[in-house]
């Protein structure tokens, strides 16, 4: 499958865009398996998420990922506006999609490319902690129901099925062409939000995440993850009623 995804990259890290790391007291996952290794990396990449580096007793540095190669495999750190670690073991820390938080170690001297003081290239690590924070329950919505998310972008009107919702965000599901125009990090506002007969809600989305897949019945497919850009206290507590309970009545909740 030959999907093209077009991704906004965030500009240069902050010190306020720090991940602290995996605490011991909770269970991550490992992940081993190269290519899915890749998959990570190659995300951090596409958006320009911040990776938090962790060397020694210094304090937290940031860099980007600029590029992988998962031939070799291989990728480029961009240290631009940080230190560079010194030689030594270093631990990496980032968040991917707004759900998971990876976490893995490299032992370098930490060497920049020819003429590219900011660039540093790595091997893949052999492993990553894989952390899944998505604390908030999730419901999929029912098949044939009337579940969608209505929104205007650039004078075009979107309306794509809702696959499941919770009171963090939603997931959509679009084909490849319904995809055109939207990236991660896009901000959707005034998304209109039918989760089935018992509400309505208008809110404004962040898209977060746009993984391509192929169903047998669908062919292929985008799912579009998109948090709440800002969601009041009416209406986390009006979500979590309805992702609980249900709600008996069809109602409109605004952000």
């Amino acid at each position: 499958m030959n999907v093209s995804v077009a991704v906004a990259r965030k500009g240069p890290p902050k010190p306020a865009d720090s991940v602290s790391r995996i605490g011991s007291n909770l269970a991550p996952h490992e992940m081993r398996d190269p290519f899915d290794i890749g998959e990570a990396l190659t995300a951090l990449a596409g958006s320009g998420d911040p990776v938090t580096v962790y060397s020694g007793i210094l304090d937290p540095m940031l860099a980007r990922i600029e590029s992988v190669d998962p031939e070799l495999p291989h990728f480029v750190f961009d240290f631009t506006g940080s230190a560079l670690p010194p030689g030594g073991p270093a631990t990496f820390v980032a968040t991917i999609g707004g759900s998971a938080k990876l976490q893995f170690e490299l032992d370098s001297d930490w060497s920049t490319l020819p003429g590219q003081p900011h660039l540093v290239p790595a091997d893949f690590p052999e492993a990553c902690l894989v952390l899944n924070r998505r604390s908030a329950r999730r419901v999929e919505t029912p098949v044939g129901g009337n579940y969608s998310a209505t929104f205007n972008l650039s004078n075009k009107q979107y309306e794509l099925p809702l696959y499941d919702f919770s009171q963090g965000g939603v997931g959509l599901r679009a084909t490849p062409e319904q995809c055109f125009g939207l990236s991660v990090g896009k901000k959707l506002m005034g998304v209109r939000l039918e989760l089935g007969p018992a509400l309505v809600v208008v809110a404004d989305l962040e898209v977060r995440l746009l993984r391509p897949f192929r169903t047998f019945l669908l062919g292929e497919q985008v799912q579009i993850g998109c948090s709440f850009a800002s969601i009041s206290m009416q209406m986390q507590q009006t979500l979590e009623r309805f992702v609980t309970t249900g709600l008996p009545e069809r109602r409109m909740v605004k952000r």
